[in-house]
């Protein structure tokens, strides 16, 4: 009965003050990411209610330890994109352990299937009650999200979606308004008559980038901009065959006014226009890597699109123990912003 009483005292107040439960627990444990007037504002409807909350009572009087886990890619030499979610992971695991929550890390190899496959069993001869995932692969992520519904294990989702799938969240980007905003900032160098590359570097081509390129797209169609789209698929990511690939593209279409790339390998592309010279070409692509912005700031990208991935990983995690520890909603899907990054503000995004 406790446990209901706590669920409604929160639900009430958040309520009242018209913001999110995830807003309140943030009050009600003095952390971080709320405003001041906001806070004040919960903090009178908490005395006016004669709010007491008793979750780390209640959690140390059970002794239960939950235990969540997290699968995700390993940061890798080709990319440093996941020390960002890994951190916000790590940031929400510092503030929930004192409720008797252990979190349990399984990294796999972007680029090797079986990689997968292997923490995924590891994690799941496990007794863990949640799961933070980023699905990478498709239908060995569908079998595992499988598995974990057979054993009714919720999972969260972060900056990759997997439609279809009997999940409780997904924390990330809106992949077809990333696509169509990207086109959009494209235009502006594009002259007359358009030509421009869309670029997949991946071992996988899912339905992310599917989404992110039908956004691509459709924005020329919406707009009636005749743009004429070459499009090529990078399965190996070394930069040998990224060099070799966009030679032989390049050669046969010396008109390209642009580029757009699907994902964070950006720089790779990069690199080799600045080995090329041809500095003439439009490049734009994802995520706020230390490669990606040592190139936007030479000026050989234009702009980088950005989600905010440690707060991916931080909304995640805490949306487990939303759902597993306070018993309360969690938001089917939660939209990261499409934030614009440029030469002139990418000193001013981390903060």
């Amino acid at each position: 009965m406790k446990k209901d009483t706590t669920y409604y005292g929160v639900k009430e107040i958040a309520r009242r003050a018209n913001v999110s439960i995830a807003t309140v627990d943030r009050v009600i444990h003095n952390r971080t990411g709320v405003s001041e007037k906001t806070k004040r504002k919960i903090n009178d409807i908490i005395k006016e209610l004669d709010y007491q909350p008793n979750i780390l009572a209640s959690r140390l009087a059970s002794r239960k330890i939950i235990t969540l886990a997290v699968l995700i890619p390993r940061v890798s030499e080709e990319t440093d994109f996941w020390e960002a979610p890994l951190r916000g992971i790590k940031r929400a695991e510092s503030e929930i352990k004192k409720y008797g929550i252990e979190v349990l890390h399984y990294f796999f190899d972007l680029n090797d299937k079986n990689s997968f496959e292997e923490q995924a069993r590891k994690l799941l001869k496990e007794d863990v009650q949640g799961v933070l995932l980023s699905p990478s692969f498709i239908e060995e992520s569908k079998e595992f999200v499988q598995a974990c519904h057979t054993k009714k294990i919720p999972l969260a989702f972060i900056d990759s979606d997997l439609p279809g799938q009997d999940n409780l969240c997904y924390i990330g980007p809106h992949l077809f308004h990333s696509g169509y905003v990207s086109a959009k900032l494209l235009t502006y160098r594009l002259k007359e008559n358009h030509k421009v590359l869309v670029v997949n570097i991946s071992k996988e081509i899912d339905y992310n980038y599917q989404q992110i390129e039908k956004g691509f797209r459709s924005y020329f169609t919406d707009h009636n901009q005749p743009c004429e789209i070459v499009r090529i698929d990078i399965a190996d990511t070394d930069n040998l065959s990224v060099t070799n690939a966009l030679t032989r593209v390049l050669h046969e279409h010396k008109d390209l006014e642009a580029i757009f790339v699907t994902n964070s390998r950006v720089f790779a592309v990069a690199s080799f226009l600045k080995k090329s010279k041809r500095t003439d070409i439009s490049l734009i692509g994802f995520d706020f890597l230390k490669e990606n912005i040592n190139y936007l700031n030479e000026g050989l990208i234009d702009f980088l699109i950005c989600h905010k991935p440690e707060e991916q990983g931080y909304r995640g995690l805490m949306a487990l123990y939303q759902k597993l520890v306070l018993g309360a909603p969690v938001e089917k899907v939660h939209f990261m912003p499409i934030d614009i990054i440029t030469r002139e503000n990418q000193a001013f995004y981390q903060n």
